[in-house]
Order: C-alpha cells, then structure tokens, then sequence
C-alpha cells in the first residue's frame, strides 16, 4: 500500500521546518528566562540549520523519487517564509538588539520582496503562468540562511570569534540587494503577463 502524498518524505520534511518555527520562538522566550542567553541562541541556531537543510532535502527528494504533490508546492515557499520572516522579527525585536538602526532596512527589503513575489506567484498561477527560479535567486536564498545562521548564533559567537555579528549583518544586506535585484527580474518577467492579460 504506497503512502499517501500528504504523508511522503519530502511533504514531513516541510512539516518539519514549519514545526521548528515556532521553537525558535520558543529559545528567544528562554533566552534569560529559563536558559542562558548562549544556550537559547546555540540552540535556535541548530534548529535553524536543521530547518534550512530540510530546504533543500525536501525538493531535491520530491524530484528524484517524484514524490511531488500539490500540498508540497503550496506550503514549501510558505514554509520557508514562515522561518525567514520569524527569525529576521525575532532578531530585531531581542534584548541583544541583533538587527537594529540601518541594518532593519536588510530585514525589511527581505521580508517586504518575499510578500511581493508570493503575491505575484499566486497571481501568475491563476494564469497559468510560471516564473522559474533563477541561479541568482537561489544564490540569494542561500547567503540570506547563512545570514540569519550567524546573526542566530551572533552575541554568542561573538565571544568565541569576534565581529560574528557584524559579518552576518553584512551577509545581510549582501542578501537585501540580491533581494532587490531578484525582486526586478521576477517582476519585469511577470509584469509583461499581467500588461498582456
């Protein structure tokens, strides 16, 4: 008896990284709290890691074992969203105030270029229509996990290898601007569909 497609590997890979969400959330609750600051943030940054890795397994299974399904394709961007968008709201609203003052602007860029390509996707899909994803966007995608990894680990790091913070913010706005540049090829690939229709 095969599995059903909501239960296949790649889908409970999904599952998983959504599930991690709200425990990252829930290190930033202990961080003095109920752990020390350091272990809160080791801890969401292992959560984060192991989330970011599944990323990739959970496509790359679903293509090689053609496992693709419908509820796959709808919650793996969202999925993905839900743990950038968290751990970018949780970093500048801590105590350690890891994002702040011009570097918000990295996190807004982000989060507001992910809102506008969602909507554009869904717009495109009720067309037909699909825009692929790019080797840029995906270089993009990939410096902006390893931005938020070391911003997770951050102040803790920083005791460690000093300046951690700082070149994750710098990763940051590495990302922001690929962010930007993506944002305008999905939009001027898309924007030609709409005008047409």
């Amino acid at each position: 008896m095969s599995t059903p497609a909501a239960y296949n590997i790649p889908n409970l890979l999904t599952y998983g990284r959504i599930l991690a969400v709200p425990l990252i959330v829930l290190c930033f609750f202990m961080e003095g709290r109920l752990a020390s600051s350091d272990f809160a943030r080791w801890t969401a940054l292992g959560l984060f890691a192991l989330a970011s890795i599944t990323d990739f397994f959970d496509g790359y299974l679903a293509r090689i074992w053609n496992q693709t399904s419908n509820i796959g394709r709808m919650l793996d961007p969202i999925a993905d969203k839900l743990l950038v968008a968290t751990a970018l709201l949780l970093m500048a609203a801590d105590t350690e105030k890891t994002i702040a003052g011009w570097s918000l602007w990295a996190a807004i860029i982000i989060l507001c270029r992910e809102i506008l390509v969602s909507g554009l996707r869904e717009y495109l899909a009720a067309l037909k229509v699909s825009v692929p994803v790019t080797r840029i966007a995906k270089w993009k995608t990939a410096i902006q996990m390893i931005a938020i990894a070391v911003l997770l680990a951050g102040p803790a790091a920083d005791k460690f290898l000093p300046y951690t913070t700082q070149f994750g913010i710098f990763l940051l706005w590495v990302a922001a601007i690929l962010t930007m540049y993506t944002g305008y090829d999905y939009f001027r690939a898309g924007l030609k569909h709409v005008i047409d229709e």
